[in-house]
């Protein structure tokens, strides 16, 4: 009997498993919730096991379920690929392509001038570029490509090291007249601090690059928009700690000095990631040469 199973069943079944719901799965297949039901009673009967656990309030998949979804997940992904490959125009770069990228003026300046410049060459693409900043899964959250700072530990995906990103500790001269300038990053706790979502700060010795010190600071700024950060210390509401290269400006002109002299911050990766896939579409393809090209020039 398993032979004879639908692969629009399975389509179904994992749609249901990623939202969670039957009625929001048959609105994106544009079919009836009964339909999709009697799908995955088909699939059940077939299978000979319970795929969902059903009440009034909730859904929530078997240990069955779950071992089905998470191998088909990644396989209906593949078939994808290799359906897309098949009918891809190798002639032509066309139809979207989608982006996230962490915000700030490297995803709202950088990535987007690149992402402009692509489009003015290649007029049958479209891109939707999105800069939520969490931790996207590019196949769940169905991203072609990402743009993220930090390491990245996934080895499903392929990333691409684009650009070294140095990191201040900066404060604007009014602020530290008015608080002090502080001699030791433990001074920090201290101070008042506009932070992102990250709280605890690492720093490392110019005198000697073993001597690494970690401090936790407190923020009277939470977010995580970089260029609200920099409008903060501009303000003179605190020290900040983000990339130079969205404040090169403010700091040739003065509105923003380092705080420290003798302590760094190691310098952080900015990256693609994609898919690991032997199979990618032309506009993808193209489109990631593009951005390595780009940031080539910037080098």
């Amino acid at each position: 009997m398993l032979n004879q199973t639908n692969l629009s069943d399975i389509r179904s079944f994992v749609l249901i498993a990623r939202l969670g719901n039957f009625t929001k799965a048959a609105d994106e297949l544009d079919v009836s919730r009964s339909h999709v039901s009697r799908q995955i009673s088909s699939l059940e009967k077939q299978m000979g096991v319970t795929l969902f656990v059903r009440t009034t309030r909730t859904l929530r998949l078997t240990q069955a379920g779950k071992a089905l979804y998470n191998q088909c997940e990644q396989a209906l992904h593949s078939i994808d690929q290799a359906l897309i490959a098949a009918v891809d125009d190798i002639e032509e770069v066309r139809g979207e392509i989608k982006v996230n990228c962490v915000g700030g003026y490297l995803g709202e300046v950088i990535i987007a001038d690149i992402v402009n410049d692509f489009m003015l060459q290649h007029p049958d693409i479209t891109v939707s570029l999105d800069f939520s900043s969490h931790r996207v899964d590019l196949i769940e959250d169905e991203f072609d490509i990402a743009f993220r700072m930090g390491k990245l530990e996934d080895a499903g995906f392929v990333a691409r090291k684009l650009l070294d990103i140095n990191m201040g500790t900066l404060a604007s001269p009014d602020y530290l007249v008015r608080k002090g300038r502080p001699i030791h990053p433990k001074d920090l706790v201290e101070h008042d601090c506009l932070t992102g979502s990250v709280r605890r700060w690492s720093f490392q010795s110019s005198e000697d690059t073993a001597k690494n010190l970690d401090v936790t600071v407190k923020g009277r700024l939470q977010c995580k928009n970089g260029r609200v950060l920099v409008n903060g210390a501009l303000s003179g509401n605190g020290i900040i700690r983000v990339p130079l290269i969205y404040c090169e400006e403010e700091l040739a002109h003065g509105e923003l000095v380092e705080v420290f002299d003798q302590w760094l911050i190691p310098s952080v990766d900015f990256s693609a990631i994609y898919h690991r896939d032997r199979y990618q579409p032309k506009r993808l393809r193209t489109f990631i040469d593009f951005v390595k090209g780009q940031f080539e020039k910037r080098a």
